[in-house]
Formats: C-alpha cells, sequence, structure tokens
C-alpha cells in the first residue's frame, strides 16, 4: 500500500521558515511527479509546487522566490523549503504523487503550516 508522510509542519512567526518532508513508500518514487498543495480554511486545494523525475520545478505565483522544492530520489523524499513566510501560508500542506498516464495519483494526510505573531 502506498504512503506518503508529511513531517515539518508547525507554528512560526511571520518571516519564518520551515521546512516540510515528504517520504514515500513508492518503489518507483523517482518516476512520480511530485507536488505540495495547500488548503485554508473555506478555500479549494491548491498547487503550491511541483517537481518533475527530472528535477523540472514549477511554482506557484504567490511563491515564487519564497519556496523551493526539491527531491531526494535515493532516499523517496520530496521537500518544501518555505522561506519568508506570511500569514496567508496559514494552510494545510498535502503531498501528491503523481504519474498521469498510469493513473496512479497519491495523497498524504497532510501537515499543518500556521504562520502568526
Amino acid at each position: 500500500q502506498v504512503q506518503l508522510v508529511e513531517s515539518g509542519g508547525g507554528l512560526v512567526q511571520p518571516g519564518g521558515s520551515l521546512r516540510l518532508s515528504c517520504a514515500g513508500s513508492l518503489s518507483i518514487f523517482s518516476r512520480f511527479l511530485m507536488g505540495w498543495y495547500r488548503q485554508a480554511p473555506g478555500n479549494q486545494r491548491e498547487l503550491v509546487a511541483s517537481i518533475t523525475s527530472g528535477g523540472s520545478t514549477n511554482y506557484a505565483d504567490s511563491v515564487k522566490g519564497r519556496f523551493t522544492i526539491s527531491r531526494d530520489n535515493a532516499k523517496n523524499t520530496v521537500y518544501l523549503q518555505m522561506n519568508s513566510l506570511k500569514p496567508e501560508d496559514t494552510a494545510v500542506y498535502y503531498c501528491n504523487a503523481r504519474r498521469v498516464v498510469y493513473d496512479m495519483d497519491y495523497w498524504g494526510k497532510g501537515t499543518l503550516v500556521t504562520v502568526s505573531a
């Protein structure tokens, strides 16, 4: 059974940093498109950042220049480094693993990030 487990969330002051991690049980982790999504109360889930198997990255405009997504295929782990955090970054952050061609789409249970003074 595929599992994605996020960690690293918590409470941080505005301007602070957090690093989220997502560890996967996927034996072919390196072949997946990995993404971080977030959902704030009352809002729809939105894409924050994604990284392809080849290492190409994509970011939401709201986080460009502040967040960095990376992956370590040897550890089956994807990271989200979040700097210069703002209160509007407060949300539950979810890890996603996807292989569209094979109709494979997996989600973690999420980790809460709260940015508040």
